[in-house]
């Protein structure tokens, strides 16, 4: 560390920059391990500088996605656990690039708080760490901003963004979907990162027991389960995409199935999804009954229990699944695109 960098004035305003390169030097072994041969720079530059290799890509295009935890932060707060939400940010991101049929190559986050906890900032880097390995990109820079008498001291947001490339000529063509395609489930691992606002309303979130085991729930506590981290899809799809001609994929997140689906469905069809085929978490019903939710309310707001959908020709949905399943995704038949001037009915 720099002494000649010390201020006492600014210290004594809130902010301890001595604390920020702290946490930095904490944080540079799980960044350490997000390094992939594209990256050029290391941390602590103005910029993260990033070498694509485009051996095979005629046209690369790139594609970015931003996004931020939301008020889930606010139940790793109560549990003191922040080595999770860093795996949400990434997910968040990653998950959108890949409807494209990109591949990631690198992230950044951006961590505001009230007061800079070294231990606490590293815990939160360490979690975006982990997501960058699991969705194979590079974390190449990011931000913490201290914000006394802006946010409260034990408060922080977290927020971040992907880059990934294409072909253009492998961007998913939404105008090649066709009457009697497949649509598959990928399982998602719980909420993930969406409706928490009335997931802590549902709860009364700040009275709640958060840490007993609870049957309904396979023996995990309430603050457990809505802290299981968002789950990543990059590498299944990726290796589904090296085979299978795909037509369509959307990440489940706010807006649940009736917004999110239509997005990857082209006029004049219909995703029509088979309620009956939902593999939907313990989770979810117990959120239902506790804010009292009506149905399409649910399906309107949250995953129900599928992360990312996939559309296939019916002739190559055995292989798709084939192809998921041996990479880890326990994906099933959700359901079959029809015509119809509606882009979505659950029946």
């Amino acid at each position: 560390m720099n002494e000649l960098s010390r201020s006492d004035a600014y210290s004594a305003a809130g902010v301890d920059i001595t604390a920020g390169y702290r946490a930095v030097e904490l944080m540079k072994s799980s960044i350490a391990k997000t390094m992939t041969k594209g990256v050029v720079s290391g941390i602590g530059g103005f910029g993260g500088l990033f070498e694509p290799d485009l051996t095979g890509i005629r046209h690369p295009v790139l594609v970015s996605g931003t996004d931020g935890v939301g008020t889930k932060l606010r139940i790793a707060m109560l549990m003191d656990r922040h080595d999770t939400v860093g795996i949400d940010c990434v997910a968040m991101c990653v998950n959108d690039v890949i409807c494209c049929g990109a591949r990631p190559l690198f992230f950044l986050d951006y961590i505001a708080c009230g007061k800079n906890f070294p231990e606490k900032i590293a815990a939160l880097v360490s979690g975006v760490a982990e997501g960058c390995v699991q969705a194979g990109c590079a974390l190449v820079g990011g931000e913490t901003a201290e914000m006394p008498g802006f946010y409260p001291e034990d408060e922080y947001d977290l927020a971040g963004f992907a880059v990934g490339i294409v072909d253009k000529d492998r961007i998913i063509d939404h105008n090649t979907m066709r009457p009697g395609d497949v649509i598959i489930a990928l399982p998602s691992s719980g909420l993930h990162s969406n409706g928490f606002s009335l997931v802590r309303k549902a709860f009364d979130i700040e009275n709640a027991d958060l840490n007993t085991p609870r049957e309904e729930l396979s023996g995990r506590s309430l603050g457990e389960t809505l802290l299981t981290p968002t789950k990543i899809y990059v590498k299944p799809v990726l290796a589904l995409l090296a085979e299978v001609p795909v037509s369509g994929i959307s990440h489940i997140t706010g807006g649940g199935f009736y917004e999110n689906i239509p997005r990857s469905i082209p006029d004049g069809l219909c995703a029509c999804i088979d309620r009956a085929a939902v593999r939907t978490p313990g989770i979810f019903k117990l959120l239902q009954e506790a804010g009292n939710i009506s149905e399409h309310d649910m399906y309107n707001t949250y995953n129900m229990g599928v992360g990312m959908t996939v559309v296939v020709r019916a002739e190559d949905s055995d292989r798709a699944l084939e192809i998921l399943k041996k990479n880890g995704e326990d994906a099933y038949v959700l359901g079959t695109i029809t015509e119809g001037g509606e882009k979505i009915r659950i029946c």
